[in-house]
């Protein structure tokens, strides 16, 4: 009996085999290994499900602009903590070898790969991020390269070498797969070639009538960078591509701009430089740096998959407002706030958050400003911060009815603004309220908003990516 169990497997196993290799005839798929995805570190895993997305019970007089409305969303991972100034600077310092080696590459070839491992000619040459860069004991020619990155002359203030932050400029691309689904810009098999229907003749445009917008970086007579929107025939695919050069390094004024009266110089100096806050929040970044903040993290993880034959996962991305709202609620539907109760003080009457006390007695939670991340138990998804610290940047694009018509299946309203829409256009949703808020802004339900472009000094974010599989 033993023996017979044991051919029936081996039978077993040989048509399997046979199976996968085609050669019976049979339709078998094409898979490939195994896979699970990676866990990325610092971030936690929330499960798909369904909550009530709004504000709750209490809230300021006539301040509740949408309806609650019960919504799903899909599993995705998220940062445990707010991105810290010790995270950003690794981006910062990124940008800035970067930036180096395009300056080297002018005076020393071996800083770009010009050829393939074939020894073909490479149509668009890129950086060496092998060779280092010799910042210690460099060469003549390479020290002028080196030394031009940095302020000179009556710029130069200080004892010290300070690196021309002006010059960390990120460049990336993405795919407007929003104007690409669109059924007027769909690519006909037929024809071979884009066209557009005219609205209500059934008709059709050649698709060199056929413009789209989109996003791109020039430089304007006087040499300098601007992010602008054109107009171009829709041809091909890459007429759907954006592209844009952003300044990535956080704004340190924005703690002098936004209190008048106030000495916030120390922080301004050494908030984002300094070691001792390098496991605090980094504030000071727009929307448009955080966005480029995620691209490029996508770009640092699917890269090193690549090289080591792994499989690209999804972009790292910022939060949609209902992600966000999801996750912040740490599964307990209809929490006030993210611990769960409907206070903002333990038993103890200790605070749950860091934010403004009472009449503005900032240092009652233990912090005058924002506070190191996780200095407050987390929710029971283990996220930290969700309610003070600093407020969040979300993807979500802001309209007061935003409830009323986005969908209830992974609800999100974006917009990417062009150069030419009015300011009301750039608002994006902020979420978690933070260190300068008094208590109303700590609840889950609660929604403001923020220009894309401005920094705050109390204005953060976090990243997720999407799950991938059961």
């Amino acid at each position: 009996m033993y023996i017979t169990k044991k051919l029936l497997i081996i039978s077993l196993v040989a048509v399997l085999l046979a199976g996968c290799s085609g050669e019976n005839g049979e339709l078998v798929g094409v898979y490939n290994k195994s896979w699970k995805e990676p866990v990325p570190y610092g971030m936690l895993y929330i499960k798909r499900g369904s909550f009530t997305m709004g504000q709750n019970d209490q809230d300021a007089n006539w301040a509740m602009t949408s309806q609650s409305r019960t919504v799903s969303v899909d599993a995705f991972w998220m940062d445990e903590t707010e991105i810290t100034n010790g995270e950003y600077k690794q981006f910062v310092e990124w940008v800035k070898d970067s930036v180096a080696r395009e300056k080297l590459s002018e005076v020393d070839e071996t800083y770009k790969v010009f050829q393939d491992k074939n020894g073909n000619e490479l149509e668009r040459p890129y950086l060496n991020y092998k060779k280092k860069i010799p910042w210690a004991k460099p060469t003549e020619d390479q020290k002028m390269a080196l030394d031009s990155l940095f302020y000179q002359g009556d710029d130069k203030i200080d004892f010290a070498p300070e690196f021309n932050s002006t010059l960390l400029m990120y460049k990336y691309a993405w795919v407007d797969y929003v104007q690409a689904a669109k059924k007027e810009n769909k690519f006909d098999p037929l024809l071979g070639r884009y066209n557009r229907s005219i609205a209500g003749l059934g008709k059709t445009k050649d698709s060199a009538d056929v413009m789209i917008k989109k996003d791109t970086t020039i430089y304007n007579e006087k040499g300098e960078i601007q992010n602008i929107t054109v107009y171009r025939e829709l041809k091909r695919r890459s007429d759907f591509v954006s592209q844009k050069r952003v300044n990535i390094y956080p704004d340190t004024l924005c703690w002098i701009r936004d209190y008048t009266y106030a000495y916030n110089e120390p922080y301004m100096r050494l908030y984002f430089s300094h070691p001792g806050y390098g496991e605090y929040p980094v504030v000071g970044v727009s929307w448009e740096q955080a966005q480029a903040f995620c691209h490029w993290r996508s770009y640092l993880f699917n890269s090193y998959q690549v090289s080591h034959k792994g499989v690209r996962v999804q972009d790292y991305r910022l939060p949609t407002e209902a992600e966000w709202e999801y996750a912040a609620r740490g599964g307990k539907d209809l929490s006030m706030y993210p611990w769960g109760g409907n206070y903002i003080r333990t038993a103890k009457g200790c605070f749950l958050a860091n934010f403004k006390p009472q009449r503005g007695n900032y240092t009652d939670d233990g912090y005058l400003i924002s506070s190191k991340v996780a200095a407050y138990p987390p929710n029971d998804f283990g996220l930290y911060d969700m309610a003070g610290n600093v407020a969040e940047w979300t993807s979500s694009a802001y309209h007061e009815s935003n409830y009323s018509f986005v969908h209830d299946l992974n609800p999100s309203y974006e917009y990417n603004a062009k150069s030419s829409d009015k300011d009301v256009m750039r608002r994006k949703v902020i979420r978690g309220g933070s260190w300068k808020d008094v208590g109303i802004f700590l609840q889950c339900g609660v929604r403001t908003y923020e220009y894309q472009n401005e920094n705050r000094s109390f204005l953060g974010f976090r990243c997720v990516r999407t799950y991938i599989g059961e």
